[in-house]
This record gives C-alpha cells, sequence and structure tokens, in this order.
C-alpha cells in the first residue's frame, strides 16, 4: 500500500490551519472537507461510499488465517518463536487491506524480536516489505520497531535486508509525519550503514537528503537516530563525498552546540571521520569562517570524556596541515590541550597526546609546547602510567621528537629522563611501545648533556636489560636502537664500567651486525668497537680472531665497493668506449 501523496498531504496541511482559524459554525464544513479528501485513490476508499471510512470485507482465507495465528500464538513458547509451517500465515496476514490482522503480524514480529535469540530465516523478512508499506501508523510503528531489534541484536544479516528490497520502504518511512516511524526508521537505516556495501546503496535511494532532513527535527530521539546514521556513512570515502556534496557539513558543525551529550559526540566523530581526507579540510574550515576550529575547542572542555576526547581526534586530523597548526595554536589551544594532560582519565591523556605528537612534528611548534612547560607533565604521565603501552608509546614520541640542542636543559628539568627508564624497565619485550622507548632514549643520548643525566640515572639493571633488547634476533628495530644507545653511553667511563662483565655479550652482537646484510648494522657494528675499546679491557676484547677475521672481511668489501664505485664515477677512456 501507499502513503499519503502529496496532495492529500497538502489537504491535511490546509486543513490544521482551517482548525486553527476556525469557529464552531465551521465543523460540519471540515467534515465535509475531510471526507471528501477519502475519494482520493492513494487512500484506497471505496468509491460506492464517499462519506464513510472503508471497511474491507475480511475474506475467508484472511479469517482462516487469523484463527490459526491466534492458536500459534496460544501454543508458541519463548524457544520456538519461530515456525516455518507459519510464515504463510504470517504473509497472508501481513498482506490484507484489513489493519487489524496488519497489526497481528506487526505486534508478533515485535514478539519475535523480543524473544529470538538466534538468527532469523530470511524468508521471514519478504512480510516486511507489506507491514513497512501499510497506511496504518500502529503497524508502520510496530514493525519498524521489530525490524531495529532485529538489527541491532544481529538477528538479520544487513546485507539480506537490503538485497531482498526493504531499503527503499525504509526510506519512505523516513519521510513520515510520525515521530515514531521517523525515530525506528533512522535507526534502521544507522544500523544497515555500518555494513560498507550498505553505505553506498543507502546513498544511491537518496537517504542521504532525508537523513540531513531528520537531522534538523525538533524530536531528539529522531536527530540522534539521523545523526548517528549520517556518522555511520562517514565511514566509507565515497559516501564522505556525496554528503559534503549533499551539504552534511554546516548541518554536523552546528549540532556540536546541541544540548544533547550522544548528538554532539555523533557529529564530531562524523567530521573526525570526515577529516581524515585532507580534501575536505579547506571546505570544513572556511564555513562559518573557521568557526569549526573555535567549537572544537570548546568541547574539548566538555565534562563528557567521549566528547571532549572525539574533539581532539577532529584536531588532530584537521591539524596535518601546518597552516591550520598555526591557526591552532593561534586560538589559545596549548593551554587547554595541557589541562587534558592532567586530567585524571586516562582515555583523555590519550586523545590529548595523540593531537600533541601531531603538533610536535613541526619543529615551528617546538618553542611554544616547551614554554608552556608540557615536558614536565609528559614526564609526570610517563611516571604515573609507566607499564601503559598507549602513553608510553605517544609520550616517548613526543619527547624523541622535542629533543634538540635548544630544549636539552627542560628535558632534564622535567624529569623526562627518569620517566623515559623507568618505561623501559617496565615494559615487556612484546610491547610495540618498548621500540618507541627505546628510539627515545637512543635519540635522547645524542645530546651531551641530556646523556650524562642518563648515564647519572642508570644502574647495572638498565645496562642488562639494553644487552638484552641489542640480542633481540625477532625484532632487530629493537636490537638496534638498544645497541645505538650501548654505544653512546659506553662513551663514558662510568657506564663502561658496568658493561664490563658483560663485554662477551657485546663481542657476540656486535659480529651479528658486523655480518648484516644492512649497512647501518655494520656501521653501527665498528661505531660500538670504536666507542667501547676506549677502555682497556674492551680494547682487549675486542681483539680477539673471530672478531678480527670479520673486520678483515668488512674492511675487503669496503674495498671492492670503493674500487666499484671509482669505476662507475671516474670510467677510463677505454672503459668508456667499450661501454658506448
Amino acid at each position: 500500500m501507499e502513503t499519503f501523496c502529496d496532495s492529500c498531504r497538502q489537504h491535511l496541511k490546509n486543513l490544521v490551519e482551517l482548525i486553527q482559524r476556525a469557529s464552531e459554525n465551521l465543523w460540519q464544513k471540515i467534515k465535509y472537507f475531510f471526507e471528501s479528501m477519502q475519494c482520493c485513490c492513494c487512500l484506497k476508499r471505496n468509491k460506492s461510499a464517499p462519506y464513510r471510512l472503508y471497511k474491507p470485507v475480511l475474506q475467508q482465507h484472511e479469517k482462516e488465517a487469523a484463527q490459526e495465528f491466534l492458536q500459534h500464538i496460544e501454543e508458541a513458547s519463548e524457544s520456538n518463536v519461530i515456525d516455518t509451517e507459519r510464515l504463510e500465515v504470517l504473509q497472508t496476514l501481513a498482506a490484507s487491506e484489513n489493519p487489524s490482522l496488519q497489526q497481528s503480524a506487526a505486534l508478533y514480529y515485535l514478539h519475535i524480536s523480543e524473544q529470538l535469540k538466534n538468527e532469523m530465516p530470511e524468508k521471514y523478512l519478504e512480510p516486511y516489505c507489506a507491514l513497512l508499506q501499510s497506511n496504518d501508523l500502529e503497524v508502520q510503528r510496530k514493525a519498524s520497531l521489530s525490524l531495529v531489534n532485529l538489527l541491532v541484536e544481529g538477528n538479520v544479516n544487513k546485507e539480506t535486508v537490503v538485497q531482498i528490497g526493504l531499503l527503499e520502504p525504509i526510506l519512505e518511512l523516513l519521510g513520515s509525519g510520525d515521530a515514531t516511524v521517523q525515530c525506528n526508521s533512522s535507526a534502521c537505516v544507522a544500523t544497515l550503514a555500518t555494513s560498507v556495501s550498505n553505505r553506498e546503496a543507502i546513498a544511491a535511494e537518496g537517504g542521504i537528503r532525508s537523513l540531513l532532513g531528520l537531522a534538523k527535527s525538533y524530536d531528539p530521539r529522531v536527530q540522534q537516530n539521523a545523526v548517528g546514521a549520517i556518522l555511520n556513512l562517514t565511514r566509507s570515502e565515497k559516501t564522505q563525498l556525496l554528503l559534503c556534496n549533499e551539504g552534511a557539513l554546516p548541518v554536523l558543525i552546528l549540532h556540536l552546540q546541541s544540548p544533547d551529550s550522544e548528538v554532539q559526540y555523533y557529529s564530531c566523530s562524523a567530521l573526525t571521520n570526515i577529516a581524515s581526507n585532507p580534501r575536505h579540510h579547506l571546505h570544513m574550515l572556511q564555513i562559518g569562517d573557521g568557526i569549526l576550529l573555535k567549537m572544537l575547542l570548546s568541547l574539548m572542555s566538555s565534562s563528557v570524556v567521549k566528547v571532549c576526547c572525539q574533539a581532539c581526534y577532529c584536531l588532530r586530523n584537521l591539524s596535518l596541515n601546518e597552516d591550520t597548526q598555526a591557526d591552532i595554536v593561534a586560538i589559545n589551544f596549548l593551554p587547554q590541550l595541557h589541562e587534558l594532560l592532567k586530567s585524571s582519565s586516562k582515555s583523555v591523556n590519550e586523545a590529548a597526546l595523540t593531537v600533541l605528537s601531531t603538533f610536535s612534528e613541526n619543529h615551528s611548534n617546538t618553542d611554544a609546547i616547551v614554554s608552556e612547560d608540557i615536558l614536565k607533565t609528559l614526564g609526570k604521565l610517563l611516571l604515573i602510567h609507566k607499564t601503559s603501552p598507549e602513553i608510553s608509546n605517544y609520550v616517548a614520541t613526543i619527547i624523541h621528537k622535542l629533543a634538540t640542542s635548544e630544549t636539552q636543559q627542560a628535558i632534564i628539568d622535567s624529569q623526562c629522563v627518569v620517566a623515559v627508564l623507568q618505561a623501559l624497565s617496565h615494559l615487556r619485550i612484546h610491547d610495540e611501545s618498548l621500540l618507541y622507548v627505546t628510539i627515545c632514549i637512543a635519540e635522547l643520548t645524542q645530546h651531551e648533556t641530556i646523556r650524562t643525566r642518563i648515564i647519572q640515572e642508570s644502574d647495572v639493571n638498565i645496562a642488562v636489560y639494553l644487552l638484552m633488547l641489542s640480542s633481540q634476533s625477532e625484532n632487530i628495530d629493537l636490537s638496534f636502537h638498544a645497541a645505538c644507545t650501548i654505544s653512546q653511553l659506553g662513551l663514558d667511563e662510568m657506564f663502561s664500567l658496568l658493561l664490563r662483565p658483560h663485554a662477551r655479550e657485546i663481542v657476540g652482537y656486535v659480529l651479528h651486525f658486523l655480518k648484516h646484510q644492512e649497512i647501518r648494522f655494520q656501521h653501527l657494528g665498528l661505531l660500538t668497537i670504536q666507542n667501547l675499546r676506549k677502555d682497556a679491557h674492551f680494547a682487549e676484547v675486542f681483539s680477539e680472531r673471530k672478531l678480527m677475521v670479520q673486520l678483515n672481511r668488512v674492511c675487503q668489501q669496503t674495498a671492492e665497493t670503493e674500487q666499484l664505485l671509482q669505476a662507475v664515477l671516474f670510467p677510463k677512456e677505454g672503459d668508456q668506449k667499450q661501454m658506448i
């Protein structure tokens, strides 16, 4: 059955306006006006009775189906809500023009959606087409609600729902004048849009425009579900572009000011997804003369953790452009970010660190970050969360990026050195963040003042742990950076004393490095020998035969490489003619 046509909708609108203006003596005219409208074919009224609502005659097969259905409901148990033998009965009731029978079918589907534990057979979805297209409002409400329940609980396959043709009637219900139907249908679309293939189908059927309309609804339930559906559509690059072309950006940005924290979160998450593609940045930042950045900065102060975090993620994506970073810093961003780093919420800390990590990549921001005294907070964060791989990862990376000759003293004063050394010994060998902490320490040892402080804070346990990491054959990058740290710290007599009892282990990994195919490992092996042989004990150990044989091979390879380079760069005249 079809819903109201445009002509009838206009009649109803005129009727509402008429009632508002009318006095009591107009009621008879209004009644006549309403009954006349019943003659429209879209309502399927009985032409032989123009002055009364059409009551379809109950067919014999429908009576039998209804009786059988009632008996089935009485006998059905919670564990047997699906009975394929009764499917034909449901199909008969759903296809009936009698609203009461359709309501019975819709009510039973609602019962199924609340009781079903397993996947519903695909054939049971077929009656939904008639129920969703019913002219009866209660049927629409119950049918759409039951379908939402089934989708949310995973009792039906999302792709199948679209493939059997239910998407079109679901999208039609988005245009309903009833808030409950709008709420249910938009929730259906939101759940269907979690499927990649369904997103393009929703966009192709014109669902984006309908959802944007409902996103402006005054009903908070409708608005929330509509924005949630838009969020799921932003998870694909193609639908992101379609949303932007349909005018979704101003709507989403406006909803950042919504009094509903869920709508704020959905809108901000959608903008975060769109901002992951730099092609949209210019458009996003031009809306409302750059109002987006100010709104995101405001949301960073939200008491709702997930809204605050999402604002950080959106800013991180937008700040991939250095010009945008300058604009963000200009609106007093760093003090607010610093407050989030001090938060007691680990989730907020992590979100703030993702933004700071992006900003620290740009060396023009280094002075501003250091002057804000953020380094001290980073040191405290790492000490508090030294066993957290995520926190350790971000903090170590940021300190690494901020380490320059100009920031050496600030890093020392911030206790970051103590923090990264403690994190090194607390992280497990298989933690990915251990690599970032080790890289950070290796970078810090390149700066003399910081290296001296690291040596002061180091003990035999640190030395042994670094030696163990340098021998990790499964993780060559971890091994490389641990060995880099040993090589640099070995320049100091105090640290070389800690290494003396483990000289044989050092010879072992140096020998392995010299045999390695990568040039960087060979160079590091040679540098380690050079730095540690200043200690007489190591000079003696490094003179053993195996190591000397390998050094001679490296020397020979180097000589051969040099000869080849000479021949290529400076060929003799005879060689040139031969090449021609």
